[in-house]
């Protein structure tokens, strides 16, 4: 396997990083593709904000911004000041909402920057006025920000009946400018849940409080990557897909219907790939305990491949004995308890196997597939945490 070196890195450290083969494989092209899909099914309407919160799902978020910006991306989504400034160093140029707002002590950066905050609280934005006269910020300049409002989601965000006040405030300040107001969707993986329709109903209103108050907000935004698919009511003019862009969704379901496993969503495909190389293979007997606690016995004799991938780079223990892996364009079981480093596969059944082999734990080969969705079920949690868990001593490969 070859590996690039980051800059500045010596070639000793180089040849260090290249010791353990495994790595994850990140295909730009094909989040290009799925960014395209999503905007072309909500254009000419609204407008996408690529969520890449928590170093894009664990698919490196520099990277990621980079093809997203190239593809014509103009707003990326992210938690915190630290990942906006992490962009912004990057060169990303694109707007970045900051879209679980600042921490007090943040907001010189976030004015100095150019990051757009979520805000809920009328100190949000004292603050931010503070901080843009602090940095003697043009008379003309302004500050934009996005007001969160808590619809039903009950996390963050301001109480509609606060939308009022919120919306005076704004209008007293001098550079604190509301460009958008947004909130969360909290079962728009439920096809018919009602409370998608509350919380719609709920955001219309707070828009009308707001154009009652003399502002006019240009953004609107409340719809997720499940709402992209299925609820075109919620899309107002800008969408936030995030899971979607990775390739993947929630799995879809109703209170009232079956809901088909393909259906709905559009047609995005997974991302990142997930590889790794045998390194040890060994003949073994039947009735042979394998890995910590003896928690695997083979039945027959059987052939054994050790793998450099355990827990500690993300590959959830909850996998013993349980997930799969491709070999030679066969899926192999895993058995055994996963180790911090380690992983034992049973690879009786294909023929060939050496030493070197590379190992599919997560992506595609010709004729058979695992995916983060796989993983999620087997570990009963969901894609999101799959991808998120990636550790960072896994590199990632950037195929252009």
């Amino acid at each position: 396997m070859d590996l690039i070196s980051a800059p500045g890195h010596s070639a000793s450290l180089s040849v260090r990083m290249n010791m353990r083969p495994t790595w994850a494989e990140v295909s730009l092209p094909t989040l290009r593709h799925n960014f395209r899909l999503l905007q072309e099914c909500v254009a000419p309407d609204a407008t996408v904000c690529a969520v890449l919160k928590a170093d894009a799902y664990g698919h490196g978020a520099v990277a990621c911004a980079r093809a997203l910006e190239a593809e014509g991306a103009l707003w990326v989504g992210v938690t915190s000041t630290d990942e906006g400034l992490e962009l912004r160093q990057a060169g990303i140029s694109a707007h970045i909402l900051l879209m679980t707002g600042f921490w007090r002590g943040e907001e010189e950066a976030v004015v100095r920057h150019d990051l757009t905050a979520a805000v809920w609280d009328w100190k949000h934005i004292e603050l931010l006025e503070e901080a843009a006269v602090r940095l003697r910020l043009p008379e003309n300049e302004v500050v934009p920000v996005h007001l969160k409002v808590d619809t039903g989601m009950g996390r963050l965000g301001a109480s509609p009946s606060d939308v009022a006040m919120l919306a005076r405030v704004m209008k007293s300040a001098r550079h604190v400018v509301m460009e958008g107001v947004f909130t969360h969707l909290a079962s728009s993986d439920v096809v018919d849940a009602p409370d998608v329709e509350a919380q719609a109903s709920c955001f219309d209103d707070v828009a009308a409080t707001i154009a009652e108050s003399g502002l006019a907000p240009f953004y609107f935004h409340m719809a997720n990557s499940a709402a992209v698919a299925t609820r075109p009511r919620t899309w107002r003019s800008m969408v936030r897909p995030g899971i979607a862009l990775y390739g993947y969704y929630l799995p879809f379901t109703s209170a009232t219907q079956a809901i088909p496993d393909a259906m709905p969503g559009l047609p995005v495909r997974p991302v990142l790939s997930w590889k790794t190389r045998i390194i040890s293979l060994r003949n073994v007997p039947a009735h042979q305990p394998l890995g910590y606690g003896g928690a695997y016995v083979t039945q027959a004799p059987a052939r054994i491949a050790a793998l450099p991938a355990g827990y500690a780079d993300g590959l959830n223990r909850q996998l013993s004995s349980r997930g799969r892996v491709i070999v030679r364009d066969e899926l192999v079981p895993i058995v055994g308890n996963i180790s911090m480093d380690l992983t034992l596969v049973d690879v009786t059944s294909v023929p060939g196997v050496e030493v070197g082999d590379e190992v599919i734990l997560m992506g595609a080969s010709d004729r058979r597939s695992v995916t983060a969705r796989e993983h999620a079920v087997w570990a009963k949690t969901i894609p999101y945490e799959i991808l998120c868990g990636i550790s960072k001593r896994v590199p990632r490969r950037y195929l252009e």
